[in-house]
């Protein structure tokens, strides 16, 4: 996918991020791509407006599942890490780690089977209540991301403003 190629970004959706946004933001919160130019992880979008969320994926459950298991005991539930299944995968999804950008950063589509990797729209409405639950709590003062979201996010509204 070449950067003048048209993209619409769809909520639901696997991507992958260009090393160039992970060297832009230089968050160490930020799950970046492994051995660069690899494209790994794979990230879900959720669009909103003009920013783009993105939540990455890992393959890692057997670490994650201890993790969500004590969260889980110690608050009632774990919301900041899910494990489901997708594409006949079991994935961890890393809301926690979920950070903004915007299109000119994504190299490409995920794709498996020849296909266009989309999460089950039940898993997809989990995901992004989820999201959306920890926004507020971030908003109400509780922030439970690992990323520092108001600095990217300001990051990528100034390049809109530089470009438009």
């Amino acid at each position: 996918m070449n950067v003048g190629d048209a993209m619409k970004v769809q909520t639901g959706y696997l991507y992958h991020i260009k090393d160039s946004f992970f060297d832009k933001i230089n968050d160490d919160g930020v799950m970046i791509n492994h051995e660069n130019g690899h494209s790994r992880p794979s990230y879900l979008a959720i669009k909103d407006k003009d920013i783009l969320w993105f939540i990455p994926l890992s393959s890692k459950v057997g670490k994650y599942r201890p993790i969500i298991a004590r969260k889980t005991k110690k608050y009632g539930s774990c919301r900041s890490i899910l494990i489901k299944n997708i594409f006949g995968v079991e994935q961890v999804i890393l809301i926690q780690n979920a950070f903004p950008t915007l299109e000119k950063y994504i190299k490409s589509k995920h794709i498996v089977d020849g296909k266009f990797v989309k999460v089950s729209s039940a898993v997809e409405k989990e995901i992004v209540n989820n999201f959306k639950y920890m926004l507020s709590l971030k908003e109400s003062g509780l922030n439970l991301f690992f990323t520092d979201i108001d600095k990217i996010k300001e990051i990528m509204l100034s390049e809109l403003l530089q470009y438009n």
